[in-house]
């Protein structure tokens, strides 16, 4: 038996006491050093994510692959940025009670501000910019098809040249190509626009 009969090992009376002094002072110091990490732990917060600096060989062939930005105006950014904080948001706050409450309070901070001069408005883009990185989601939510989800290009569909080889479509076969997230692809996007695209699995998104 681990222990003496009719004595239980509990808070007042723990069981490294009916061990060896040898074992108890090796038992007593885990449980100091388990308690000191503990501690530590506890103190600690997660950092936000930031994207990890790829050697240059790396870096080069995903700035080959990446797709160039567009040129946005302000009022399209402000759109953007309200859009991602009702994703993100949507990341942390599973029940829904909770995300319509939050949702509101997301849009009162942005229509509060409506009609900010330049100056002021540029400095609210910025400080939302660094708000929404900073409640960044380990791993947020994304539809299980799309890029970074569970079924992503499981069953990816066929090319129409290998449907029909002899080149007789149908008449309502489709004349345009999507993109790896369903978003139809431009010449000045997707894959036809660089030939290449590229899929980053820890943000769940193609770039």
């Amino acid at each position: 038996r681990p222990w003496r009969k009719g004595v239980t090992p509990t808070a007042s009376s723990p069981l490294p006491l009916l061990l060896p002094s040898s074992c108890q002072e090796a038992h007593l110091a885990h449980q100091e050093g388990t308690t000191q990490l503990a501690k530590h732990c506890t103190d600690l917060t997660m950092p936000p994510i930031r994207p990890q600096v790829l050697n240059d060989a790396f870096q080069a062939a995903a700035d080959q692959a990446r797709q160039r930005l567009p040129a946005l105006s302000h009022k399209q950014e402000v759109a953007r940025l309200y859009r991602h904080a009702l994703k993100l948001l949507d990341s942390w706050a599973i029940d829904r009670d909770v995300f319509c409450d939050e949702a509101e309070k997301i849009r009162a901070k942005f229509d509060a501000e409506r009609g900010a001069n330049p100056g002021r408005a540029l400095h609210l883009l910025n400080a939302g910019k660094e708000e929404l990185y900073n409640y960044t989601h380990p791993d947020k939510y994304c539809v299980p098809f799309m890029p970074g989800g569970s079924k992503f290009m499981r069953n990816p569909p066929l090319p129409l040249s290998v449907c029909f080889p002899d080149g007789n479509y149908p008449a309502d076969a489709p004349d345009y190509e999507f993109n790896n997230d369903f978003s139809i692809a431009t010449p000045e996007s997707g894959r036809n626009g660089t030939g290449y695209v590229l899929v980053d699995f820890g943000k769940k998104n193609m770039e």
